[in-house]
């Protein structure tokens, strides 16, 4: 039987979201440049044009060859990403660009594709059993990889998107105490920045005698939960010292005024700051476009980049701000919709590790602005201005676009 045109089955919804953040990001990115003298707007509308091509030529591509080649991309990411340690040029003392005359690209935009094909691959091996212990660590080493190698860059922003991935995996079989040991370990590292160890530990004991009683005669077990105190006391016991030798200087700071802790509006708290202020004053239905004061005035830094979503609060206000957020979380129920109806694996995974990413840079990005969440450096997809950002997010989700598309001649 003659395949169908996979042209004819294209998700035309999806597309037309992710073309209306792209435009959105460029108005944004024209108003937050006026005033700062530089042509970020004409450079971003430069990537956007190059973006259409990149589409063709990501659709035109047959379907399996993504599942096909996903191993060897994933080792090309990985070596790419190596090579900035030898020929990276250093922005902002992060090694994380390669520079091409006045043009610079970042691999690390592109690797999250490339370890979602890989993460896709492998869980889709019939021999795959998430429930075997050696088949866990093997599906987390192709996590760990590439983090590993953006970590010292440094870029932890990059690097943390990758921990969604744990949930695409959980979704696969990966038993649950990988996620709530996660949780439990991030919520224990903060608790004890705002508390005294001691009353951590006690907090601790607290809650494994109360499990410990509540649980049936036949499920109590003294060894296990004495192992679990002693290793939630070494950890909540070496938070101080992680925290003042491993973390830099200026992380430490943001968690410091996060936290309350510290109270620095002239320096390090001053991007969030004058975050919340710029999208404060937007109120309910923003000043206009092109009439920010705090946009035209300049007072919020890297504004076309990390903190694009200022100009978004400030000029379209409330409603514009919910309008843009609509529109990501339609794009990301779209997506989960898609890979739930996939008829192999393969396509399923990949689809959920697109969702995942794209809503660890939404929510990272609008949490960081607003802040309730540290500044680490991640943009906004279709949003923030960069070249290396929206390509990799376009070949993200159009490789996605295709494979949903040629499903048409799955059997």
């Amino acid at each position: 039987m003659k395949n169908q045109s996979v042209t004819n089955n294209i998700d035309w919804i999806s597309i037309i979201i992710y073309a209306l953040l792209v435009i959105l990001g460029w108005l944004n990115i024209y108003s937050s440049s006026l005033s700062s003298m530089e042509d970020t707007y004409e450079k971003q509308l430069i990537f956007i044009v190059l973006t259409i091509p990149l589409i063709f030529v990501v659709l035109s591509v047959d379907g399996k060859f993504y599942e096909k080649y996903a191993s060897i991309i994933f080792g090309i990411s990985l070596l790419t990403l190596a090579g900035l340690f030898l020929f990276g040029k250093t922005i902002a003392g992060q090694r994380c660009w390669y520079a091409i005359g006045s043009f610079t690209i970042q691999p690390s935009e592109f690797a999250k594709a490339a370890t979602a094909l890989a993460l896709a691959k492998y869980l889709s091996d019939t021999q795959i059993n998430l429930k075997d212990v050696a088949r866990q660590w093997q599906a987390l080493a192709i996590i760990i990889l590439p983090v590993l190698l953006i970590l010292p860059q440094p870029d932890p922003g990059s690097a943390l998107i990758y921990s969604i991935f744990i949930i695409v995996l959980y979704r696969e079989g990966l038993p649950s105490w990988y996620v709530w040991t996660g949780f439990v370990t991030i919520f224990l590292f903060v608790l004890t920045l705002v508390l005294e160890p001691q009353y951590v530990i006690l907090i601790g004991l607290a809650v494994i005698i109360i499990v410990h009683l509540k649980s049936r005669l036949a499920d109590r077990n003294i060894v296990l939960s004495s192992i679990l105190f002693v290793l939630i006391s070494g950890f909540v016991l070496s938070v101080d010292y992680v925290f003042d030798n491993v973390f830099k200087q200026h992380h430490r700071d943001r968690f410091n005024i996060l936290l309350g802790k510290t109270v620095d509006m002239k320096g390090i708290g001053y991007n969030t700051n004058q975050s919340e202020i710029a999208i404060g004053s937007g109120g309910w239905f923003g000043k206009g476009f092109l009439e920010g004061t705090q946009t035209k005035g300049g007072f919020v830094p890297e504004q076309h980049t990390d903190y694009i979503f200022t100009t978004v609060g400030e000029e379209w206000g409330f409603v514009g701000s919910l309008a843009v957020i609509a529109l990501f979380a339609g794009l990301l129920l779209r997506i989960i919709y898609l890979a739930e109806r996939q008829k192999t694996k393969f396509s399923r995974v990949y689809g959920y590790c697109v969702a995942g990413i794209l809503f660890m840079h939404f929510f990272v990005n609008i949490a960081m602005v607003i802040g309730i969440f540290p500044t680490i450096g991640v943009p906004l997809p279709f949003f923030s201005y960069g070249g290396s950002g929206l390509w990799g997010f376009t070949i993200l989700l159009f490789i996605f676009i295709k494979m949903d598309a040629n499903k048409v001649n799955e059997w």
